[in-house]
């Protein structure tokens, strides 16, 4: 993770309120005279207290009793006006960070996905972007009102002296920035901690239910709910730290204001005594005083939740700015499938070589086969040729034109990829054949499926195509996912086919059945087909060999 600057964050922050400053200056409106009413609302009283003791005053009692009433009626409006734009700025912003942020993930797959856990971006896409509306509802336009607020009361009690409007700057200075900066600094790090620790959790919690059987089976049930229990706990210690953090924050803020306000009396008080103001100085100054606290009260309470919410910004941010291995490619000439060719390729997944000076010809309407053993780099060919990866040396190309100088979404409608594993979104299997292609007929969506050798069993099933395939494809064995896989392919209709492993969870009957479809498929289509099955290359017309990561 990336270390910023609280400063750096919030600027990073603010840019994206463009849009929406309108309404942003209308909650800061709203916001200012809604306090500045709330705040003469209590002055106002000690004017009218003034006047019936006969105390000479600017304002007559009517007029004290007319402001009144329209000051508490605006108060409620105004109140009303802010929040319902602060919420409307920071949920509207919520869902583009959110759009933000699944477009940096669809740049970052596959390869920058691929060891990042699960649960701690669940985390990230959920709760701290959530956090985020904190900062855009509860921090911007709260910060504002408070630097205009009090300088507006600064000028209204400098009016009996400077000396007290200089009192008031300071106190609203040392409520709203000194403390929430102490406050912050005794925070530390303890935010970020926080957001990775729930983030962890979360990753923790996915993975032991992904593997409840395997937990249950070799009886380790038990050791990862210790190891769960203790990282609950753990975060449990830290969210407390936070808790008693934030609570004497809340202390040292309320002592603060008792102790300030009684300064502006004692101050005020010798300042009457030495007939440098009347007595009427002394009550506004004080009451004005303590009635205006509430903008930078509301700033100093922000520094106790500031962090966790910096802390989310910045797991956000790390998302945002991370640049994908591969970058999408536009504005190329479109290009027609006629073949492939790798000429010394190499790879490796860091210090680690997968592969080796790979050379391969790859002729249009030909089955290619490639054997090896588990971990020779079959399945890294095969992404290569997706450009799910970069190579590190040696050229890739598709149709005589290197695939970096190929538009991605013309290598996508060229290529189609069956993965070893299938994964099934929780939804009906229909719809989840058709993502391979949107607007397919349910005609075309059956078809495919009979050469996948699927057709029949989805009908058996009791709602057919309507049937839900489970979260993670639970519902389906290996076998049946494999074949839905499948049925994608031939659906996608793309003249060149990669297949990783396509039979490896079926028995030999429907391997059989596959493999005929494949064969009955090849007219206008290119195959390279990944397997440790002897029988499966039986329909290769040429197999590759690969050792070591190199073409034996």
């Amino acid at each position: 993770m990336e270390k910023r600057s609280s400063l750096s964050i919030c600027l990073r922050l603010l840019k994206l309120v463009k849009p929406l400053a309108g309404f942003m200056v209308l909650a800061v409106g709203m916001g200012i005279a809604g306090h500045l009413c709330a705040s003469f609302l209590t002055v106002l009283g000690v004017f009218a207290v003034l006047s019936v003791l006969q105390v000479t005053t600017a304002l007559s009692l009517k007029i004290i009793f007319i402001l009144l009433a329209v000051f508490a009626v605006c108060r409620g409006f105004l109140r009303y006006g802010e929040q319902a734009c602060n919420h409307f700025i920071a949920f509207k912003l919520l869902a583009l960070i959110r759009d933000k942020v699944f477009r940096a993930l669809r740049r970052l797959c596959p390869a920058k996905l691929e060891g990042k856990e699960k649960g701690n971006l669940i985390s990230v896409i959920t709760s701290d972007i959530e956090l985020l509306e904190v900062f855009y509802a509860h921090t911007i336009s709260p910060v504002l009102i408070a630097v205009c607020t009090s300088v507006f009361m600064c000028l209204f009690i400098g009016r009996y002296h400077w000396a007290l409007g200089g009192l008031a700057a300071a106190s609203y200075f040392i409520l709203g920035c000194v403390l929430p900066g102490i406050t912050s600094r005794m925070s530390g790090g303890h935010g970020a901690d926080f957001r990775k620790q729930t983030g962890e959790l979360g990753s923790y919690v996915l993975d032991s239910l992904r593997g409840l059987e395997e937990n249950i089976q070799y009886q380790m049930g038990e050791e990862r709910l210790k190891e769960m229990n203790e990282r609950a706990d753990k975060l449990s210690e830290e969210e407390k730290h936070m808790k008693k953090l934030a609570g004497n924050n809340q202390a040292v803020i309320h002592t603060a204001v008792l102790v300030l306000s009684l300064a502006m009396l004692l101050s005020s008080s010798f300042l009457f005594q030495k007939q440098l103001i009347g007595f009427e100085g002394i009550l506004i100054s004080t009451v004005a005083l303590m009635s205006s606290f509430g903008p930078v009260i509301a700033l100093a309470n922000l520094s106790s939740t500031l962090q966790s919410t910096m802390a989310a910004g910045n797991r956000v941010l790390d998302i945002l700015d991370e640049m994908p291995l591969t970058e999408d490619i536009t504005d190329q000439p479109e290009q027609v499938f006629s073949g492939a060719r790798l000429q010394h390729v190499e790879f490796g997944y860091g210090d680690e070589k997968i592969l080796s000076d790979i050379s391969l010809s790859i002729s249009k309407n030909q089955i290619i086969g490639i054997t090896g053993k588990s971990g020779s780099g079959k399945s890294t060919l095969l992404k290569l040729l997706m450009r799910f990866w970069e190579r590190d040396q040696g050229s890739i190309t598709i149709s005589g034109t290197d695939i970096n100088c190929i538009n991605t979404l013309n290598l996508r409608n060229m290529e189609s990829f069956v993965t070893q594993e299938t994964y099934l979104f929780h939804d009906s299997i229909e719809n989840n054949i058709r993502i391979a292609k949107p607007d397919a007929s349910r005609e075309e969506i059956e078809k495919a499926c009979r050469k996948a050798s699927v057709h029949d069993f989805i009908i058996s099933l009791p709602n057919g195509y309507q049937t839900n395939a489970g979260e993670l494809g639970d519902a389906l064995s290996g076998g049946e996912r494999q074949r839905i896989g499948l049925a994608r392919a031939f659906l996608h209709e793309a003249p060149f086919i990669l297949l990783d492993e396509p039979t490896s969870n079926l028995d030999s009957l429907n391997e059989g059945a596959v493999l005929k479809a494949l064969c009955q498929e090849r007219s206008g289509k290119t195959m390279v087909l990944v397997s440790h099955r002897p029988s499966t290359m039986k329909i290769a017309d040429y197999v590759c060999p690969i050792e070591h990561g190199r073409v034996s």
